[in-house]
């Protein structure tokens, strides 16, 4: 099973809480672990339906006393290592609680050994990772793919006084692990708890992979802005990794002996291309030159782009990924005076919808009978007319 978080509208400790529970996590589950750490004080978990813009789901509350312990790194490490937890839920926990030492101890100057936990360190928030960490691991996800973060922008207040939004500790946890994240929004959209179990947790980040999907969730924040309905999402189901998409690599080329261009096309086949082509272009101070377009798989493309750049005078390149699609193919031959020509036949919803003459058995063909090539050619493709 396979899980992809939405978080376009932000992430924190509690709606992480609210869509386990929706996506089937029974509470005592999350509740439980919680439990596990002996904690001096109660921490009690508590679920109610709940929406946002029309959008049903489950909030998750996390009542606790009123205390003023703070605690450091290495005591809540202690607490969590100790506990008579699930491996897979303690690993989860120390992650993002780790991810959270580090990026405080970037922010405010000192060693993750020495980071006070204020706001993150408080119990509802230990309860948040705890008891996500817990839920995540009673799913038991292969593999989990998070979108683009929303983080907001503008100002709150912490332990400090005020403090720019995103939080320096939420932009610190998003350098560290490579998380894309966006502002869009003007409040706090996201919670240094919340993107510490993102990061902890999530294998890959982008859109939605390909999947059966067999459950959703959707957990409820506390706020209830205008711009977006402040809720996580959660979509579990069956696959795998999504394969990754072809690629296109250009680069226009205005200062190469034009003769060079056919061995270079081959090579790039050889390389690993798919396709390989050029376009006539006329560049800056009416230079005349060409846009060399090289059609491959996103494995190739390393290997693509260095035969570019020792083949052609090129110093450098543009990709992008692109959508594909190939009809069904299959091979046969056709016999023309005693010669073998290979025949390519493409289907679309079974039904045959093109028919070629492999090019270079027709040009061995007639070598081989002298005839022009153009004759070999139009009887071959004549012979071959029967499959359509």
């Amino acid at each position: 099973m396979i899980g992809w978080i939405d978080a376009s509208a932000g992430a924190s400790g509690d709606m992480f809480l609210g869509v386990l529970a929706d996506a089937g996590v029974p509470l005592p589950v999350m509740q439980e672990a919680v439990d596990a750490l002996g904690l001096p004080e109660k921490v009690v978990l508590s679920e109610e339906p709940d929406a946002r813009h029309g959008l049903h789901g489950t909030r998750v509350t996390v009542t606790v006393p009123e205390t003023a312990n703070d605690r450091r790194w290495k005591s809540v490490r202690a607490l969590i290592a100790d506990a008579p937890i699930s491996q897979g839920t303690k690993d989860l926990a120390l992650r993002a609680f780790g991810l959270l030492a580090e990026a405080e101890a970037s922010v405010h100057g000192t060693s993750p050994e020495e980071v006070h936990f204020h706001e993150v360190g408080a119990l509802d928030s230990i309860a948040d990772i705890v008891g996500s960490a817990a839920g995540l691991n009673h799913l038991g996800l292969e593999r989990i793919v998070c979108s683009t973060v929303t983080v907001g922008d503008g100002t709150t207040r912490g332990a400090h006084g005020s403090i720019p939004l995103p939080a320096p500790a939420v932009v610190a946890i998003a350098r560290e692990r490579r998380m894309p994240v966006a502002g869009e929004v003007p409040y706090e959209a996201c919670t240094p708890t919340g993107a510490a179990v993102i990061a902890a947790a999530a294998d890959d980040f982008g859109p939605l992979p390909g999947m059966v999907v067999d459950r959703t969730g959707l957990g409820v924040g506390v706020r209830n802005p205008t711009q977006k309905a402040n809720v996580l999402r959660l979509v579990v189901g069956e696959g795998g990794q999504a394969s990754p998409r072809p690629v296109v690599i250009e680069t226009n080329v205005d200062d190469m002996d034009p003769r060079l261009w056919p061995p270079v096309l081959s090579r790039l086949m050889e390389a690993g291309a798919s396709d390989a082509w050029l376009s006539p272009i006329v560049m800056k101070k009416g230079r005349p030159a060409h846009t060399l377009h090289v059609l491959c798989g996103a494995e190739d493309r390393e290997t693509v782009e260095e035969a570019i750049l020792a083949e052609t005078t090129s110093i450098g390149m543009r990709f992008w990924e692109v959508g594909k699609r190939a009809a069904e193919r299959e091979y046969d031959s056709i016999t023309l005076r005693g010669q073998q020509i290979g025949v390519k036949i493409a289907r679309s919803g079974g039904a045959v919808v093109n028919v070629s003459v492999e090019y270079r058995d027709a040009a061995a063909a007639a070598e081989v009978l002298g005839l022009p090539l153009k004759t070999v050619l139009a009887q071959a493709e004549a012979a071959a007319a029967e499959y359509l």
